[in-house]
């Protein structure tokens, strides 16, 4: 028994009546084991003059001619049964598991079942109370019109309210709508009061006395009722039904689908403007960086531009002490004329007065004065130099 594979172990036993678990390393030795006691039961059988014992599991099958190894092993089993087996055994799991489900589906439906009658006989029920509550109620004879206790007030305060409940539905339907893409081509969430007090007493049945007693209800309520009131200013509040002109619900009913839709529209308006706003902080920022470093610039140029006036200046005063010059001073604009080239005396423009302006103010080395230079006024600048200078060159 030690050549058989787990498969024709697994097949041997099946054929004799026991089902094995899994055949590993560890539980094959008890199944060979368990295929010698088999083996050695049938053949004491036989030698007592009768067939193998029929099988637990299955119903005897009509014996067939044994496989040579198992004519070798001192039984035979039948061939039909050790093919047939896994596939019987697929088919059992098949059909009890499809068992199991329809016994399932049935017990489902037949509750469903009980719940649907329940819920009938319950509507059933209540509405045949409420139709013999509202005949018993029709049949008192109770003129409430013009009574005051309890059961009359508690009575028209019903009405009221279901004229409120009415009106507050119809109102926030048609601002729903309204927001909604507007199919029914409304003006104005606002409807008028005269549209809203028909549609109101066509439902409810009440008469044009209820209606007006509910929007008394509503001016003199101090809670929100949903209900905005408002004359023909819309700025102005109203305090009287008289100046009501048209109803407005304050808060619109609105399906899934407008409720989902105007909430991506806002979310994306939300995302756009943070998104916007982000761009413009950023476009401050570089516009900032690119005006300081102009600053910067210009005013590292107004440097330079005081370094080269002062130098020119200075040269012109040597120049006269040796007699190359005419005057001891240089027309301020023939100093400009002299360091920027034409085509730069625009752009440098504001380099140039920022130096003349600096000059004036902070160098006493050069002093600003008016000459008449060729029959015209100007303004030069003089080479001062300091007192203690010219006694030791003199």
């Amino acid at each position: 028994m030690a050549e058989l594979t787990d498969t024709e172990l697994r097949n041997e036993l099946i054929a004799l009546g026991y089902r094995p678990g899994p055949i590993t390393a560890t539980t094959r030795k008890v199944y060979v084991k368990k295929l010698g006691c088999l083996r050695a039961e049938v053949a004491a059988a036989r030698r007592r003059g009768r067939g193998a014992p029929p099988s637990p599991a299955r119903s005897p099958a009509r014996p067939q001619q044994a496989s040579p190894s198992r004519q070798r092993s001192g039984f035979s089993a039948p061939v039909g049964a050790t093919r047939d087996t896994p596939k019987q055994r697929m088919e059992g799991k098949g059909k009890g598991f499809e068992y199991y489900l329809s016994q399932f589906l049935c017990l489902a439906s037949f509750v469903l079942l009980l719940i649907f009658l329940g819920i009938l006989v319950v509507k059933m029920i209540g509405s045949g109370w409420l139709d013999r509550k509202e005949e018993n109620f029709n049949l008192l004879a109770v003129d409430c019109d013009k009574r005051t206790d309890d059961f009359c007030q508690a009575k028209q305060k019903d009405i009221i309210m279901n004229v409120l409940h009415e009106l507050y539905n119809y109102l926030s339907i048609q601002a729903g709508n309204f927001e909604c893409g507007n199919p029914e081509n409304l003006k104005s969430k606002c409807i008028w009061v005269s549209e809203a007090r028909d549609h109101v007493l066509n439902i409810t049945g009440s008469s044009p006395q209820k209606f007006e007693a509910a929007l008394h209800w509503i001016l003199n309520s101090n809670k929100d009722l949903g209900i905005w009131l408002k004359g023909r200013d819309l700025s102005e509040p109203v305090t009287k039904v008289e100046e009501v002109f048209c109803l407005e619900s304050a808060h619109p009913q609105m399906g899934f689908g407008c409720r989902f839709r105007r909430a991506v529209v806002t979310a994306i308006m939300n995302l756009f403007l943070f998104f916007w706003s982000l761009i413009t902080l950023w476009g401050i920022l570089i516009f900032l960086k690119h005006r300081w470093r102009k600053m910067e610039e210009e005013e590292q140029a107004m440097y330079e531009m005081v370094k080269k006036i002062i130098a020119v200046v200075q040269d012109h005063y040597k120049e006269w002490e040796r007699n190359l010059e005419r005057y001891p001073y240089v027309g301020i604009f023939h100093v400009r004329d002299s360091l920027i080239p034409p085509q730069n005396r625009k752009k440098m423009k504001r380099v140039w007065e920022r130096a003349v302006d600096f000059l004036a103010s902070n160098e006493s080395r050069i002093q600003t004065e008016s000459h008449r230079v060729g029959g015209e006024d100007m303004l030069v600048w003089r080479w001062t130099q300091p007192s203690y200078v010219s006694d030791s060159e003199h």
